[in-house]
């Protein structure tokens, strides 16, 4: 019998699905990403079910939506009886480990969000998801000199370096480890493994250093949903210049993590929790329903020689993704596809936040049409992402719509 797949996720944050080179930015220098998107599967059409990360991580790791899988506010840490991707993986006989932010534990609310408070905050074992190994940060947004924790550093401790380097160094030197070697393991004992690499970049603060000169913000390109001539405009060029530089960053560091691998031995997959607004319609941040903030994305590389079916046009949340990685562990059928005719989107609460969205929102995305609903289920945005992509008209209030909304919340409520 064939030994099982190695299996890498490579977890960022805020990297929005349009950020990449590989995506046609011309901002963004990819070149690993780039050559990962070509040796791979780019699904274009990833989502993650909540622009927000910790709704979005445990989505992630329990393959169940918010408030389901018991976030259902900002500061609610996962469930400690919560199942995740870890424990099936666990007991299919996969050795487990988790490297970088974690955002699912007991957190304090009066604290800064930036800052060695919740850098430092300890999540105690029974709160690290099932991973058998564990060594990461609950948050803080350092993205230079991290503070880590976990199996095997009792007390936090500071790291010096770029978070992304940090954290990738650390997640690669363990993979090192598992490789079947004729003194420690033969291949009969040793296990897969599946690792999660989880990184902050390249969220805020967009101003920190990243070890990469940041382009001149008059140079950045906008898209064209970002309003010009004002304040917006200033912000959106001023931030993105940083953002480009971390993601210019974390590509290096990413790709000095897969060069160690061996192509024929690890699926690799790369996506972010949630995306940015960077200035689009005049907003910021996440949490909000448009594309920059929801899509994301999603990179998948087989080992050599296995044939690649997936189809990069699939409609493919996040809350799917522990689904078909169980296929690619030999758990459960790798024919099982996670398309869906609607992709669910929601936030299940306010992150009374600055620029976050002000609101309650569920809706359902396919690959022509977007309808958001407010909480009390009125039609709140509407749009024809054939032929509006940058979601420059709202067709809610439209009457010749209405049988268009109405057969799409049907579809988003029967998901």
């Amino acid at each position: 019998m064939a030994r099982p797949h190695n299996i890498l996720w490579i977890v960022t944050t805020q990297w929005r699905a349009q950020a990449c080179g590989y995506a046609g930015d011309p901002n963004a220098r990819t070149p690993n990403l780039d050559r990962l998107a070509a040796e791979g599967v780019n699904f274009t059409q990833a989502v993650t079910p909540h622009p927000f990360g910790p709704f979005a991580r445990a989505a992630l790791l329990t393959g169940a939506p918010s408030p389901e899988n018991g976030v259902r506010d900002y500061f609610d840490p996962l469930p400690a009886g919560a199942r995740t991707i870890a424990h099936e993986l666990g007991e299919g006989g996969y050795a487990t480990a988790f490297f970088g932010k974690w955002h699912l534990g007991k957190r304090e609310r009066s604290a800064r969000l930036v800052g060695e408070v919740h850098a430092k905050t300890i999540v105690s074992p029974d709160a690290r998801g099932g991973f058998s190994l564990w060594e990461g940060f609950e948050g803080g947004f350092l993205l230079n000199e991290p503070w880590l924790h976990g199996t095997r550093l009792g007390e936090p401790r500071k790291f010096e370096g770029y978070q992304s380097d940090v954290v990738c160094e650390r997640a690669a030197a363990w993979m090192r480890e598992q490789i079947p070697n004729a003194k420690f393991q033969t291949p009969k004992k040793s296990r897969p493994y599946f690792c999660v690499v989880s990184l902050e970049a390249p969220h805020p603060p967009y101003d920190a250093a990243a070890g990469v000169v940041p382009r001149d913000a008059g140079e950045i390109v906008l898209a064209a949903n970002v309003p010009r001539g004002g304040e917006v405009e200033t912000k959106a060029r001023k931030e993105l210049a940083g953002y480009y530089a971390h993601i210019e960053a974390t590509d290096r560091a990413i790709g000095r993590l897969v060069a160690e691998l061996k192509r024929d031995e690890v699926v690799v997959i790369f996506t972010s929790v949630h995306g940015d607004m960077h200035g689009a319609h005049g907003l910021f941040r996440k949490g909000w329903p448009h594309e920059e903030s929801v899509r994301v994305p999603l990179l998948v590389r087989l080992p050599e020689g296995k044939a690649a079916d997936e189809d990069g046009n699939e409609l493919v949340s996040l809350v799917d993704l522990g689904r078909r990685t169980r296929g690619w562990a030999g758990l459960e059928s790798q024919r099982q596809k996670i398309e869906t005719e609607v992709q669910r989107i929601s936030m299940p609460s306010v992150v009374a936040l600055p620029q976050q969205c002000d609101r309650v929102w569920r809706g359902g995305r396919t690959r022509t049409r977007k309808l958001v609903l407010n909480a009390d289920g009125s039609p709140w945005l509407f749009f024809d992402l054939k032929n509006d992509p940058l979601e420059m008209e709202n067709l809610a209030g439209d009457p010749a719509q209405r049988a268009e909304i109405e057969e799409l919340r049907e579809s988003i409520d029967s998901a």
